[in-house]
């Protein structure tokens, strides 16, 4: 087959029936965003590459070859419409142009919701399933933030980090790339969460409607995350896991990655450890990555200033006077903050940070403990 001529389409959107034409040739058996892209661009339309996909598949010594039915597309294409779902194809506008400048891209994404996110600048938040409390909270505090900045927060749904990176920027903006069908939710807990997404953000998905998600469809969805976002935040992550797969996914794309640290001990923090051992920014909070990226254009979204930064001597400080007041018996965080007597916004955030040290540990109840 002649090379693909271009790796950016012509913005044209596609008629109906070359749109039926396209969705069947990527529906068709062994045709993946390559071959469809190599297809089209050797043989100029959907409907002439049908014609010849039997023959070439022929000459590649598959004898039976046989197009999707167009059965299954109309039935796919309906069942879009009860959804409420729109297809779009990366010809149009309206194709995410981060995406697009990935070398496999998809060639359509069926999305559920506020389209126009698609257009507004992102960052994937990724992390662990099972989740610590503390990767949790800080999962919800850099999406909530990176929101209110103006960015997009993209997640892949599951439970853990995705779950709470979604829900706290369901205000700002939030997508999520699903490995199945866009209309099929998994896992089943996240229903009400991908329900609330449909209404406020966007789901995302570039398989057939009604697919119910398998193993093998988890990395390819990884990759449309790490292409939507200008930047990976890794928040927990073991040594192998589908975090590091984004992450990696975002390297080759030329996209920054970042990691939250976490303790030596904590097999689920041995992931960003390793991203940050191996040249990985830190991140310790939102700043960071708005310090990193910038601040996205969002007119709607005017950006309040940065709070001033504390002196590291005032923050040394401040982390003593912690850790003089806590022990191996546990204390509750309103009685340390009454008894240091210093504003809750200020403890707060030193608090995160003896946690990620390993140097305190946060009970049931509210409850802290100093760590030998």
């Amino acid at each position: 087959m002649a090379p693909e001529t271009s790796a950016h389409p012509t913005l044209t959107p596609p008629q109906e029936d070359d749109g039926f034409d396209r969705l069947r040739l990527l529906r068709s058996r062994r045709v993946g965003p390559a071959t469809f892209r190599r297809l089209i661009a050797e043989h100029g339309t959907a409907q002439a590459a049908l014609v010849a996909l039997p023959e070439v598949a022929k000459a590649a010594g598959v004898t039976d070859y046989r197009l999707c039915p167009e059965g299954v597309v109309a039935a796919e294409l309906k069942a879009g419409r009860a959804a409420g779902a729109r297809l779009i194809h990366d010809t149009e506008p309206a194709y995410p142009a981060d995406l697009r400048q990935i070398d496999d891209r998809p060639p359509m994404l069926w999305c559920l919701g506020d389209v126009s996110l698609l257009t507004r600048p992102m960052v994937a938040l990724v992390g662990a399933r099972n989740a610590s409390s503390l990767g949790t909270r800080m999962a919800k505090r850099l999406a909530a933030d990176l929101a209110e900045a103006g960015y997009i927060v993209v997640s892949g749904l599951a439970r853990g980090v995705d779950a709470a990176a979604h829900s706290a920027a369901l205000d700002g903006g939030t997508i999520a790339v699903q490995a199945g069908g866009v209309d099929v939710i998994y896992p089943a807990e996240n229903t009400e969460l991908a329900h609330d997404i449909a209404k406020s953000g966007l789901r995302v998905s570039e398989m057939p409607m009604g697919l119910q998600p398998q193993a093998r469809h988890f990395p390819a969805r990884n990759r449309i995350i790490a292409g939507l976002a200008r930047a990976v935040v890794v928040v927990e992550a073991a040594a192998k896991s589908g975090s590091l797969i984004t992450a990696r996914n975002a390297l080759d794309m030329h996209r920054d990655v970042l990691a939250v640290p976490g303790h030596p001990f904590d097999a689920r923090a041995a992931g960003c450890n390793m991203l940050i051992r191996d040249g990985a920014q830190l991140v310790r909070n939102a700043a960071d990555i708005i310090e990193t990226l910038g601040n996205p254009i969002a007119p709607e979204l005017p950006l309040a200033p940065p709070p001033a930064a504390k002196p590291l001597r005032e923050i040394a400080a401040l982390h003593d006077q912690i850790l003089s007041r806590l022990g191996p018996s546990p204390m509750a965080e309103d009685q340390l903050i009454r008894d240091l007597a210093v504003g809750s916004t200020q403890v707060a955030p030193a608090l995160v940070d003896l946690e990620l040290q390993g140097k305190i540990a946060r009970q049931a109840g509210g409850l802290l403990a100093r760590i030998a």
